[in-house]
């Protein structure tokens, strides 16, 4: 127990707590028996108590110096030492867990661990009060037998059931567990969480409502005040956990955002099976838009702005939501349904998400591509060492792998477009990305028949780049999420009667999705531990989200050369891959307290996407005549007299106090992007010789869009024409 207690595994360590034990029990025997008979001491045989005849007037003089409980300490220690003699002598296998996760990541799975063997051990007890104290009484016994803890759990593993996950994962809700979790908690609300059930959409092909939590801070009339929400889908392998098993992150988003948080509690597999859970979570979000959020609570005055958030199993269904949101009302099948277009949700977040359903071993050359764009190589730094070290490992040997680090692989693609490698159209489910789909095996075959045809021996693949498995593989042993799990999840989700198609179906993996989908995504973070079975997912889908977007932003500028404007990636996604951890590091912050900072981290990220949205719509308002205050009169003008026209006459009457900030930061807003636009000109021109004016030329691009902008809300600034007209 002593190195689950330090955080780091070691045969050391285990060593160390054999000869503390030894010498402690030496010790204590050495001062209450004379050294010269220790050696004295043997087994007692059957029949007469002091044994055989031979030394039964041994036994008499012994059972005169030593009393029962000495006798049996000596027997309890000889029997530790016969079975921890490897541990003494060298003998025992390396740690395979011995530099894989940080100490307190690793003490919080000891924690977890000696639950999950506390809990699977008392859930055949029948009375529920009995049951939930025997699961407390065993998962302290496991806490101190952490070895028979993790024999216990590799075991049930090997064989795992509906109600072993139930079970393991629900356990937050017990009683002594919840209100553990409690006291550990800061208080973040003076309001608990409220049961509410959100209606389907009359489009629906459902009619019961969807179940959810809503976290806010405050009365329920404050709710019309609102008209953000933050959108949550909890995670559990589609099968366990409902949004209670959540409280950590979800009151402190409510307490310290501010803002309502919805989490759904949507019905799990096997019962309800793909798609059933998405399909709830597509008709939420319809029903939060066509209802302006009066469902919620909300005035219902204007559409609200929604951040939608998921973890594990959670992050699959909110990013197959998304998928589903782009693609509504874009087909004429879905619009003869009653299917509108639906607003793209403000951001997305997605903290160790699973989107590949395919349990794949190795590493396509287009995967590796993605991990290791320049771009991005400084955050997957760490992802691409452990992969390059695969081989050096399994080897033995020192061989070096950073010169394949250095140079990037070769690929069929370019990566500025992050187009496919095969030749596949821009709306098509993309396979290759997938970690069980590789190229075609007809494809394969016939590229080996070529090869051969000119030689007669067998030759190996030209290297691209180095076989490496994925990440599910590699870390296969995880002390959270295990293979095992991932097939017994993914075997329950889908259920016995549906057999979809892993290499297409996007909704389901979204990995495969295509680039014109991908392309339409809002800002999207995620936040992933280095070693978590499913970092893949995140790299691979991080990366291919880069390469759409910055593919429709080159096809934005060939159209439009007004956009000059570099590609920054960090408007596109942001990745946190978090060193030494593994899955669910969120879910037991009590044990963890590091998970905290990620759980603010997490906050500020939803701060950000709101106050960002904020910015885009007053800068839409401002570049835009109906801009939300009276329009009086609007002059048509001609595009070489923008320094003529007066502009726009506004009404300036303030409505209200409210409005009256907003039109005083669009004011200064609009100042400032005029006084940089008219210091940039005169920077430009400063040294040229001035040109006379003409009503024929049109001037520059900025000095031509600073005028139109004046020209729409020049009474606003004070300006007039003035600031433009050259001298």
């Amino acid at each position: 127990m002593i190195d689950h207690v330090l955080g780091r595994p070691s045969v050391q360590f285990r060593k160390i707590q054999v000869l503390a034990v030894v010498s402690f029990w030496s010790f204590y025997l050495f001062k209450y028996v004379p050294h010269f008979q220790l050696w004295n001491l043997l087994i007692v045989s059957r029949g007469n108590p002091h044994g055989p005849p031979t030394i039964r007037k041994l036994s008499r003089r012994l059972s005169k110096l030593l009393t029962p409980w000495q006798t049996l300490v000596v027997t309890l220690l000889y029997l530790y030492i016969a079975r921890n003699l490897g541990k003494l002598l060298g003998l025992e296998c390396p740690e395979p867990l011995a530099n894989l996760y940080t100490r307190s990541y690793f003490r919080a799975t000891w924690v977890t661990t000696a639950m999950d063997a506390g809990f699977w051990t008392a859930m055949r007890i029948r009375r529920k009060w009995m049951r939930d104290l025997a699961s407390m009484v065993f998962t302290l016994y496991y806490l101190i037998a952490a070895e028979q803890a993790d024999e216990k759990v590799r075991k049930v593993r090997a064989m795992l059931t509906l109600d072993h996950l139930r079970v393991s994962w629900n356990k937050g809700t017990t009683p002594y567990l919840s209100f553990i979790s409690s006291l550990l908690r800061p208080r973040f609300m003076r309001y608990p969480p409220r049961a509410i059930r959100i209606p389907r959409p009359p489009n629906s092909d459902y009619k019961e409502p969807v179940n959810g939590w809503l976290y806010f801070d405050g009365p329920l009339s404050a709710l019309k005040k609102h008209t953000k929400i933050v959108l949550d889908i909890p995670g559990g392998g589609f099968v366990a956990m409902d949004p209670r098993t959540n409280d950590d992150k979800l009151f402190a988003w409510a307490g310290k955002t501010g803002l309502p948080v919805l989490s759904l509690d949507y019905r799990k597999a096997p019962e309800y099976p793909y798609p059933y859970a998405l399909n709830e979570c597509f008709d939420v979000y319809n029903t939060i838009i066509a209802s302006r959020g009066r469902c919620l609570g909300f005035s219902g005055e204007v559409i609200p702005k929604v951040i939608i958030t998921g973890d594990s199993a959670g992050g699959s269904l909110a990013t197959g939501l998304v998928l589903m949101i782009v693609e509504s009302g874009s087909t004429e099948t879905r619009q003869y349904l009653g299917q509108a277009p639906l607003p793209i949700p403000d951001g997305l977040i997605l903290i160790y998400p699973g989107l590949d359903m395919n349990i794949g071993n190795w590493m396509s050359d287009e995967q590796m591509a993605l991990i290791k764009d320049r771009r991005t190589r400084k955050t997957n730094r760490n992802i691409i060492r452990r992969k390059s070290m695969q081989y050096t490992m399994a080897a033995g040997t020192p061989h070096q792998s950073d010169d394949e680090d250095g140079s990037p692989p070769k690929v069929l693609s370019p990566p500025s477009l992050g187009l496919p490698a095969l030749n596949v159209p821009a709306n098509k489910p993309l396979s290759e990305f997938s970690t069980a789909n590789q190229a075609p095996i007809s494809v394969q075959s016939s590229n080996i028949t070529q090869r051969r045809r000119s030689s007669g021996s067998h030759h190996p693949e030209p290297l691209k780049t180095r076989l490496t498995v994925s990440s599910m593989i590699s870390y296969f042993n995880d002390r959270i999420l295990t293979p095992e799990m991932m097939r017994a999840m993914i075997i329950l989700y889908i259920g016995p009667h549906n057999r979809p198609d892993f290499s297409q179906d996007y909704i389901l993996s979204p990995v495969l999705a295509p680039d014109s989908v991908l392309a339409q995504f809002p800002k999207t973070y995620f936040l992933t531990g280095e070693r978590d079975p499913l970092v893949d997912d995140t790299v691979i889908f991080a990366g291919r989200l880069r390469r759409a977007k910055a593919a429709k932003h080159l096809a934005d500028q060939a159209s439009d050369i007004r956009l000059r404007r570099e590609f920054d990636d960090r408007d596109v996604v942001e990745v946190a891959l978090i060193p030494g951890i593994s899955h669910g590091f969120l879910q037991f912050v009590g044990i963890f307290p590091e998970g905290w900072k990620h759980i603010f981290r997490c906050g500020r990220w939803i701060e950000e996407i709101f106050a960002a949205a904020e910015e885009k719509d007053m800068n839409a308002e401002i570049l835009t005549p109906a801009s939300g205050l009276a329009l009086h009169h609007q002059r048509r003008r001609t595009e070489s007299s923008g320094d003529e026209d007066p502009g726009l006459e506004m009404s300036m009457s303030s409505r209200s106090k409210g409005k009256g900030d907003t039109r005083r930061r669009k004011e200064r807003l609009l100042r400032e992007q005029l006084q940089d636009s008219i210091a940039k000109q005169e920077t430009e021109n400063k040294g040229k010789p001035k040109r006379q004016k003409s009503m024929v030329s049109l001037a520059s691009e900025d000095d031509l869009l600073g005028r139109r902008m004046l020209g729409l809300a020049g009474p606003l600034t004070g300006r007039g024409d003035d600031g433009l007209v050259d001298d």
